[in-house]
């Protein structure tokens, strides 16, 4: 499982170096091969391969013409490419997503139970003051036992 946040770097390359923290489940439990997107483009979104095509199998049984899935396929396409981590972790992140996201340099990692998220620091920062954790949330977690 992936939790808590960690603080990487995104090199002149364009290359995300995954946290060891982060790295070493994910090597361990689901391989090297990754898939990253965007479903706005203010973030990145690294899946391991095994969870993306779970989420392509489900995506699978809804009606191909179904407006919601073609929105979402759109969007995670246009910003979706397959990767792979290299030997010292690194991921190439696609330029197109690098820029959208306004990742470079010192980047926030944060586990998603099942994938991570990677933020412009600054960016996040504002996120989570326009979007504050409110009463409702803690109701709407409390009816899963959270």
């Amino acid at each position: 499982m992936f939790r808590g946040h960690e603080q990487a770097r995104i090199d002149d390359k364009g290359r995300l170096k995954v946290p060891n923290v982060f790295r070493a489940f994910l090597e361990s439990k689901f391989g090297r091969e990754l898939f990253l997107t965007s479903l706005t483009g203010e973030y990145v979104q690294l899946y391991p391969m095994p969870v993306w095509i779970d989420r392509e199998e489900k995506l699978g049984k809804m009606p191909s013409t179904h407006p919601s899935r073609l929105r979402y396929l759109d969007r995670v396409n246009y910003f979706g490419q397959v990767a792979e981590l290299d030997t010292q972790g690194r991921v190439l992140v696609p330029a197109r997503l690098r820029d959208t996201a306004m990742i470079s340099g010192d980047v926030d990692v944060l586990g998603q139970i099942n994938s991570l998220d990677v933020w412009n620091h600054d960016r996040f920062l504002t996120k989570l003051q326009r979007e504050p954790f409110t009463d409702e949330d803690a109701r709407a977690l409390s009816e899963f036992g959270i």
